[in-house]
């Protein structure tokens, strides 16, 4: 398996729409198994495609704890087919954004089409943490980042922080190399 380089905000690919997957072959097999990895290791709960530059409808998830098994779900082409009306509201971060989290109002209750890492269509139900993640992973497919949720003012400031921090790190690499 291969860690993927994580794509950071401002990067204009995130406000990308992913296109859907034909099948789920072998190659959008490692592609998931490569997110996974790199979910893994971030640490991070959940990963778009988009995220990682490949612009296909995949998303990978978990959310178990530390000290539990791992529990992924791998989902190509995903659909929310029905939410709840009943919203609660979350704090959010994303791999894409890092140190950087905002108190979203999401659907508390989802249900979902997608196919898996056989190949098979699934429908689930999903709710809490999970609902939120699979929504926020969704958006990314979109190329909806959390932050679009936010008051402009408060994305502003969230984007001022990633572009210092971003100049910070090219500064780091330089200095590495030398």
């Amino acid at each position: 398996m291969t860690v993927l380089p994580i794509i950071l905000a401002p990067d204009p690919i995130l406000k990308t729409k992913a296109v859907p997957v034909q099948t789920v072959d072998t190659k959008i097999s490692q592609l998931m198994k490569d997110m996974l990895e790199t979910m893994y290791l971030a640490p991070g709960i959940g990963l778009a495609a988009t995220q990682v530059g490949v612009l296909k409808r995949v998303v990978v998830i978990d959310i178990s704890k530390k000290d539990q098994l791992n529990e992924p779900i791998c989902m190509a082409n995903p659909e929310i087919i029905w939410s709840s009306e009943e919203k609660v509201t979350r704090e959010e971060g994303c791999l894409s954004l890092p140190e950087q989290y905002g108190e979203i109002m999401r659907p508390d209750r989802i249900k979902l089409r997608y196919i898996d890492e056989n190949n098979e269509e699934v429908v689930r139900e999903a709710s809490g943490l999970l609902a939120t993640c699979i929504q926020h992973e969704l958006d990314h497919l979109q190329g909806i980042l959390f932050i679009d949720y936010l008051s402009s003012l408060k994305r502003n400031i969230i984007l001022r922080r990633l572009k210092k921090l971003k100049k910070i790190n090219v500064k780091t690499e330089m200095n590495k190399s030398r």
